[in-house]
């Protein structure tokens, strides 16, 4: 018999459970939620494959996946499933231990530095400034942008939740 390739995690099917993935144990793999994926149909996402290496405790392979991201969270599978799983919950419990553990897409490490620097999730670039002022609208959007005080609580709660060393981890 050949070795395994991946070491199973035991805990890890608890550790999901535990932050709110509650019914993981639930999923007998009847493919229902991949059949009705709608990301699945465009790409090659299979969350039933995920919730299946998450059941055996294959950590590594879940936590560093692409198609963990590929979810669009439209709760189309957890709506489906015959067995109750609330496969949504699991997927963002499973995107929390992902981050946690240093893996991020390049993208949420790009937006989550931004967060983290100002507050907001985008820039405010120059031409969308005109633009504003052209239409006769403040150049600045009513966002946190806008008011330095908001800026600063917004900016200390991130600070004091560990989102920015998250970020940092994240883009290793």
């Amino acid at each position: 018999m050949g070795e395994s390739v991946y070491k199973p995690d035991n805990t890890f099917p608890q550790q999901i459970i535990e932050r709110g993935g509650t019914t993981l144990l639930r999923c007998f793999q009847c493919g229902t939620c991949t059949g009705s994926c709608p990301s699945g149909r465009q790409t090659a996402f299979r969350i039933r494959k995920l919730i299946r290496w998450a059941q055996l405790g294959i950590a590594d392979k879940v936590l560093a996946s692409e198609d963990l991201w590929m979810c669009t969270t439209c709760y189309t599978c957890q709506e489906r499933c015959p067995r109750g799983v609330e496969i949504t919950d699991i997927v963002m419990t499973m995107r929390n231990l992902a981050v946690e553990a240093g893996y991020m897409q390049d993208a949420h490490v790009r937006i989550g530095g931004f967060l983290a620097k100002t507050g907001h999730l985008l820039p405010l670039k120059e031409p969308m400034m005109k633009a504003r002022k052209d239409l006769g609208l403040d150049e600045t959007p009513p966002t946190v942008l806008a008011n330095k005080k908001n800026q600063e609580l917004v900016l200390n709660i991130i600070k004091e939740t560990g989102f920015t060393d998250l970020v940092k981890k994240g883009g290793k």
